[in-house]
């Protein structure tokens, strides 16, 4: 084999990495995905409380009536942190409202779970409910504010699709619990019963504003 030949077959041969060389390349990306989930974190955690403190104006005022500077001069955050983390009035109230439904789908559940009778359950499910229309009627009233707006605004429709489904099946998972401890069958579909208890939901709220 000539020297040319023997060049040529070294500079062929793969390159062995120790591992004492990789581990810096890996801690190196490592620390970048942290620092990348980090900020992700910081972000998410950010508009979070921005909607916290956006939700008494919206529910105060009305879709209509609200403007990112009209949150922002209710609030403690300027006009530009708003801008910053929300590109516009749909997409902080969208975002507003399922951080408040994500609560409000799984308010009842416990009461489900813990019932030890139909009784039990009717009792306990209507003070919860007769509770939460007492002191969470201005969101009541902003849930249905957004939903009757998405009737014209497709931006955030198919989010309010979502919520109202969400909404369904909480209620389902109540009468269809009452149902079980008599052994019966629920007479209506899920999407009937929630019609009635939806029609309670937005009445009330809607009379107690007009008094």
């Amino acid at each position: 084999m000539t020297d040319v030949d023997h060049v040529a077959v070294v500079s062929s041969t793969p390159s062995q990495v120790t591992p004492s060389q990789a581990a810096p390349s890996q801690a190196v990306e490592t620390n970048r995905e942290r620092v990348s989930r980090r900020q992700v974190d910081k972000f998410a955690e950010r508009r979070a409380q921005l909607a916290d403190a956006a939700l008494q104006t919206l529910a105060e005022l009305g879709y209509a009536r609200t403007s990112l500077r009209e949150i922002a001069q209710n609030t403690e955050f300027s006009h530009g942190v708003l801008h910053y983390y929300f590109s516009d009035k749909e997409d902080l109230i969208t975002h507003c409202v399922r951080q408040y439904e994500a609560a409000c789908v799984t308010r009842y559940d416990e009461i489900v779970a813990s019932a030890s009778s139909a009784g039990e359950l009717k009792r306990e499910f209507s003070a919860a409910m007769a509770q939460t229309l007492r002191t969470d009627a201005p969101m009541h009233r902003l849930w249905y504010d957004l939903r009757n707006q998405s009737l014209f605004e497709e931006s955030f429709r198919a989010d309010v699709l979502e919520i109202d489904q969400h909404r369904e099946e909480m209620i389902w998972r109540v009468i269809s619990r009452a149902a079980s401890f008599s052994g019966s069958e629920v007479a209506l579909s899920p999407a009937a019963a929630y019609a009635i208890l939806d029609g309670l939901f937005q009445q009330v709220p809607t009379k107690d504003n007009l008094r």
